[in-house]
């Protein structure tokens, strides 16, 4: 008997703890919008600019791959990257300059954010770690 009131103590205790404890950005490409949580409660709401006609801002579940406080594109014309949380290959979340452009589709497929914005993501992320950081973007 002693052995299933320890079953259930841990059950409650195992099942009482979030699914993901840890930063999760989720980008909706269909409202131009970031959602930020850390550990399962409700954070932050930003605009953002996605990939433009043309181009395209990849869909799906990442980790954060490198993070770079100052980076510029070595693309497109040496264009400041603050802030840049990079998910796959040469995609980032990063700061952007031009915010006139956020909350509609306008980059090359990077997702961009106001640059303070962008600082507050990148603290949280070196805060948590990128193992402890997801990043889901989808329509």
């Amino acid at each position: 008997m002693k052995r299933l009131g320890f079953l259930v103590a841990l059950s409650a205790l195992l099942f009482s703890v979030p699914a993901f404890a840890g930063v999760v950005a989720h980008i909706d490409i269909s409202t131009q919008t970031m959602k930020v949580s850390v550990n399962g409660s409700p954070r932050y709401v930003w605009p953002v600019s996605t990939a433009r006609a043309g181009y395209r801002t990849p869909t799906g579940h990442y980790r954060p791959i490198r993070l770079e406080r100052i980076w510029h594109s070595r693309i497109y014309d040496n264009a400041p990257m603050p802030y840049a949380v990079f998910f796959r290959g040469g995609y980032a979340i990063h700061g952007t300059y031009h915010v006139g452009n956020l909350g509609r589709p306008a980059s090359h497929g990077c997702v961009r954010l106001n640059t303070g914005n962008a600082a507050t993501l990148f603290s949280l992320v070196s805060q948590y770690g990128s193992g402890n950081t997801a990043i889901v973007i989808s329509y």
